[in-house]
């Protein structure tokens, strides 16, 4: 029966693969274990396990998933998803660590696989963008709590506060859209005013839900290149407890699925990231629970929508 408790954890029961040098997949999961940029609670290096294991509760098999309100199945056996394993960590080694994640998004990307890496604080989106330096340019989605944008701190430039100022430094990133930054934030009055100078679109959670999900999907550029980078805080706490920066306004699950579904109308998803998990704070399971929900729904939309090839 190969039931979600039996057997090993790959992300939805697929398909491990060892040798990243000749292999064919739509979508590649890399796990990216590694929580050095946090400037609070650790834990997120647990993310891509939890995540993991989580994801067995949806693993759809050949069949896919039904969905009787979209009246579509999602992810059937004509999309092939195959986990990587994890980008190797060498501890206290941001540098190093940062390379080995780099180099494995780039080995996705050179099997023309759209790549899926789990987190991990935020700070891995950094050697996430470099990996597509020679791929063209591409708009920036984020969806997070916070906004990202410090520009140095105590001579640190790649923390989980760092990635959306090293991205928008990039001359392939041709634009960002920040949404569900809220309350008291990781960045000051300057990386605000230096986020719009950079050409940020940044939006609130209640600002969202003012505008309405759609509506925003609809300011980010049609038909752009985009990767989407996802923050666990950008949902309320109340149903996504187990990450080390909780901030109380968060998003709901059909929000941020709203706005995921309404993207792959329009963009070429290019890559994803699924950042901050940090397990040991929801005894639950949860958060994790939720992460591999939106994940596996987010692919369902990209693979049934896909846009721009």
């Amino acid at each position: 029966m190969d039931l979600p408790f039996v057997g090993i954890s790959t992300f939805a029961k697929r398909e491990y693969i060892k040798n990243w040098n000749n292999y064919k997949a739509d979508v590649s999961i890399i796990g990216a274990p590694f929580d050095f940029g946090t400037q609070f609670r650790p834990g997120a290096r647990f993310g891509p396990r939890a995540v993991r294991e989580a994801s067995t509760l949806f693993s759809f098999g050949h069949a896919g998933a039904y969905d009787h309100e979209d009246k579509k199945t999602y992810l059937d056996k004509s999309v092939k998803i195959v986990d990587l394993g994890d980008a190797d960590i060498v501890h206290t080694d941001t540098v190093q660590s940062h390379h080995n994640i780099c180099k494995a998004v780039k080995a996705a990307l050179f099997a023309k696989s759209l790549p899926v890496v789990i987190g991990g604080d935020h700070s891995i989106n950094i050697p996430c963008i470099e990996a597509y330096k020679d791929q063209g340019p591409f708009h920036l989605l984020q969806v997070d709590a916070h906004l990202d944008f410090v520009d140095e701190r105590h001579g640190v430039r790649h923390g989980h506060g760092n990635p959306m100022r090293r991205a928008a430094e990039k001359d392939y990133v041709s634009g960002l859209t920040q949404v569900g930054i809220r309350n008291v934030s990781s960045t000051a009055k300057e990386g605000y005013e230096k986020a719009m100078e950079m050409g940020s679109d940044i939006i609130s959670v209640r600002q969202a839900r003012e505008i309405g999900m759609k509506n925003i999907a609809n300011r980010i550029p049609k038909g752009e290149r985009l990767y989407v980078t996802i923050d666990i805080d950008a949902f309320c706490p109340s149903i996504a407890p187990g990450t080390g920066t909780p901030s109380h306004g968060g998003f709901l699950y059909y929000e941020v699925l709203e706005l995921l579904q309404s993207i792959t109308l329009q963009n070429h998803i290019i890559g994803i990231d699924m950042v901050e998990v940090a397990p040991d704070y929801d005894p639950t399971g949860s958060t994790a629970i939720l992460a591999a929900q939106i994940l596996l729904n987010f692919l369902g939309f990209i693979f049934s929508n896909r846009v721009g090839l």
